[in-house]
């Protein structure tokens, strides 16, 4: 038996007739047997994927409108993804941080890069003077954990951030999350943090003083529903940040690296912060994040401060550089820009009772309902073969890959209004 047969027995779903006898609610039934509740019972059991498409156990097609939750950035099974893992694998596969790899080290250059750190290319050797400094994790709570660390390196004892905001889900990332329901089960977290409305520049400047560590902010609070910040918001607080010596953290984990349509999306603003964090779609399914320091944030953390055993491995770096190549390779800013704006004009363009429109940028979405239907609206268009999320009860999020095209959106917007119409506009207990 060869290698890739014996894989193909031994791991589900790899083999031709390896979910034969077996479908949805037969896989969904283990599932609850042998995994903790913390996501309750799966939609689907899905099993293979190829573009912006994926397959459920009982050989159904669905057009992946969430993209792992903005994370499979060029979709499923990408050739040159597929293939660049394989050959570092096949090559080197961890080697813990008492070592470097040659993958590592041209990823960090290459954030550093497209974040516009201070002094990048300002000296004739590629990766010196640069001014910045990336400590790289597996995940984007790990990477948000790493700039509550830095904060707190700075010797000032408070933090700021919002309400609405959502950063993780360890307990120093759950400290900063601006969200009473999920914070509330594991309290006492970390102290010093004061949270502040969202987009409110007189509230934030009233927070921010001289024991002020850091402030964390998104572009466009995902979870929160996929509110963006109002013009002008993020220029406004890096000018209270810097006028009182604090550091501006942003969490770009679901905005980075291309889904608003541009690398980050702090970067319309015409800022520079002092740390930013990314993860989601940065390894396009592969698991990695990083916390991305510029100016004084790049050295506040020294041998012994911090660490991790996985973060920057050879594989996850790879998929990274794969990643960061194929957005620049096939003009994905370009194309994130055009379908997100053709998704959101088409989505207005129904006129229909239950939309009250459209927020976000880019291909992260959120259509606003009239009526807390989120879930309903979830649960039609799964069983019309589309992929959505209800990330609050009157909206739904689309986050799907960045190879997206036109035509691939026309086939959730000609069956949106069945979607919608199959839920209805009267709550449901009166219907």
């Amino acid at each position: 038996m060869t290698y890739q047969a014996e894989a193909s027995a031994l791991v589900p779903g790899l083999g031709e007739d390896a979910l034969a006898a077996s479908n949805n609610a037969a896989w969904t039934a283990r599932y609850g047997q042998a995994l903790m509740n913390t996501f309750g019972s799966p939609q689907r059991v899905l099993v293979r994927g190829e573009g912006c498409y994926v397959w459920d156990a009982d050989g159904r097609r669905y057009l992946d409108l969430l993209g792992g939750l903005a994370v499979n950035s060029l979709g499923h099974a990408h050739p040159l993804l597929v293939s660049t893992v394989t050959a570092q694998l096949a090559t080197l596969g961890h080697v813990s941080n008492f070592f470097a790899s040659a993958p590592q080290i041209a990823l960090a250059e290459r954030l550093l890069d497209l974040v516009g750190a201070p002094g990048r290319g300002t000296l004739s050797s590629r990766g010196r003077g640069s001014n910045g400094r990336v400590f790289f994790t597996n995940s984007g709570t790990e990477a948000n954990e790493a700039a509550f660390k830095i904060a707190r390196r700075t010797g000032r004892p408070n933090v700021v951030a919002t309400e609405g905001g959502f950063h993780g889900r360890t307990m120093g990332a759950l400290a900063l999350t601006g969200k009473p329901a999920i914070r509330q089960p594991f309290e006492p977290l970390p102290a010093g943090v004061t949270f502040v409305p969202y987009g409110d520049v007189e509230a934030l400047e009233k927070a921010v003083d001289g024991d002020t560590a850091a402030v964390f902010l998104e572009p466009v609070q995902g979870e929160g529903g996929v509110v963006p910040a109002p013009a002008g918001y993020l220029a406004a607080a890096r000018e209270i940040t810097e006028r009182a010596g604090t550091l501006l953290v942003l969490d770009e984990i679901q905005t980075g690296i291309g889904r608003c349509g541009d690398w980050f999306a702090h970067t319309a603003e015409g800022i520079v912060p002092d740390v930013v964090t990314v993860a989601k779609g940065l390894g396009g399914g592969f698991p990695i994040g990083a916390c991305i320091g510029l100016g004084r944030a790049a050295d506040l953390l020294g041998p012994g401060a911090h660490g991790t055993t996985f973060g920057g491995n050879p594989v996850a770096a790879a998929a990274g550089l794969a990643v960061l190549h194929a957005i620049e390779r096939d003009g994905l800013l370009e194309n994130v820009r055009t379908v997100g704006a053709h998704l959101r004009a088409g989505v207005l363009a129904l006129g229909h009772p239950l939309v009250r429109g459209v927020r976000g940028r880019g291909l992260l979405l959120g259509i606003e309902l009239a009526a807390p239907r989120a879930a309903e609206v979830l649960g039609a268009a799964l069983g019309a073969g589309f992929i959505v999320n209800a990330v609050r009860p009157d909206t739904i999020r689309l986050a799907p890959p960045l190879i997206l095209d036109t035509a691939q959106a026309d086939e959730f917007l000609a069956a949106l209004p069945a979607v919608l119409d199959a839920v209805g506009t009267a709550p449901k207990e009166t219907r």
